[in-house]
């Protein structure tokens, strides 16, 4: 392993989304991470599909067996972080809550990750991205005028607000944890994380700028200057020139220099402007715009799909997916003197279970001994 987490030793007990991302991070930069799930201890390490299992074994194991339990505090005796996604009270239920961890290791850093938190009216609930970004107002602002609102996919819930906000609080408390030598509980919530996000958005509420309907700002496409357009060949590009150098620039490139226009940030000329906006752009393909782009400050890019954006010229010069095998994203950020990497591709279920845990000092034999137990399910 290699990155500026070099050393430092995480026990995932293995959940969806927001957990393994949060533990893809911290392993890409070097973190020793042992993901315990129910898996098969025999299992093939033939390479599986999901990436935000990468860099890191999969240890088979049945929390619910006393020995599979005594084998978690026992690692936990080494670790400097765990990190559980279940819903509250699950972990203490089955004796691996944070006052069993702390018992045998109070310097451990306990990470939980949940859509509603720890605690409050909705906390036994079940949700997803969707609806956890509903309540903390980001749903209703992503959208088009007139229009329902729009899910970003997952990322601001399970992934932004989630996984992300997760591995920096456990990077925090871990700080605390070295300069104090006690441990504690990291409660992050997708809801509190993607409310969070949601900070410059309320300092535009706060000072005026900024209405509840969707679709009439600045940055929700209510602005032609900050809005996605169709080219000729039914692709798009994305404009985003909000400062006025930079929109000076746009409006040459289209050809709108000289033209009689109203001000740039006259909201009651926005839909008019977008209409003008819509048919320029629609004369030439995207690759056309591009071109005309490339080289200047405008703020145009072509909106390209996953796969192309992977053979983009500027992507390809800093290297920011591999292409070696399956086609993924590399770890970010980037540091210049304890690089991050990929390491192990990710496998099935239990694939790790004897390297892993030789790696913390499990020794074959108990390793036998706890298979025999049925600590690995």
């Amino acid at each position: 392993m290699s990155g500026p987490l070099q050393g430092v030793k995480v026990l995932e007990l293995a959940g969806i989304g927001p957990s393994p991302y949060a533990c893809m991070l911290l392993a890409d930069l070097g973190a020793d991470i042992l993901r315990l799930e129910r898996g098969n201890a025999q299992a093939s390490s033939e390479p599986s599909w999901d990436l935000l299992n990468r860099s890191r074994n999969s240890v088979a194991i049945d929390l619910k067996n006393e020995e599979g339990r005594a084998l978690v505090l026992r690692l936990a005796t080494q670790a400097d972080i765990l990190i559980e996604g279940f819903r509250p009270g699950v972990a203490e239920r089955l004796g691996v809550g944070p006052d069993d961890v702390h018992a045998v290791n109070p310097k451990l850093v306990y990470g939980r990750m949940t859509g509603w938190g720890q605690d409050g009216p909705l906390a036994q609930r079940a949700g997803h991205d969707i609806n956890y970004i509903a309540i903390s107002g980001a749903l209703w602002s992503i959208g088009r005028a007139g229009e329902r609102p729009m899910p970003p996919l997952n990322l601001v819930g399970d992934f932004g607000g989630g996984g992300m906000l997760l591995a920096f609080g456990l990077m925090a408390a871990l700080v605390n944890a070295r300069n104090s030598g006690e441990g504690q509980v990291v409660d992050a919530a997708m809801v509190d994380g993607a409310a969070s996000l949601m900070a410059m958005t309320y300092s535009f509420m706060g000072a005026g700028l900024w209405q509840e309907e969707r679709g009439t700002n600045i940055l929700d496409t209510g602005a032609h200057f900050y809005e996605v357009y169709e080219t000729a060949d039914a692709k798009y590009v994305a404009v985003g020139a909000i400062e006025k150098k930079f929109y000076e620039e746009l409006l040459a490139g289209m050809g709108l220099t000289g033209a009689e226009l109203p001000s740039q940030m006259d909201r009651t000329q926005w839909p008019a402007m977008k209409e003008r906006f819509a048919a320029i752009f629609k004369t030439k393909t995207r690759d056309e715009w591009t071109a005309i782009f490339e080289d200047v400050d405008a703020c145009v890019t072509p909106v390209l799909s996953p796969t192309e954006a992977a053979t983009h010229r500027h992507n390809v010069a800093r290297g920011t997916f591999s292409t070696s095998g399956t086609l993924q994203p590399n770890p970010a950020p980037r540091f210049s003197k304890t690089p991050g990497a990929i390491g192990a591709r990710p496998t099935s279920p239990g694939a790790g279970t004897s390297e892993g845990l030789a790696r913390w000092g499990v020794s074959s034999e108990e390793i036998d001994t706890l298979g025999a137990a049925g600590a690995f399910g």
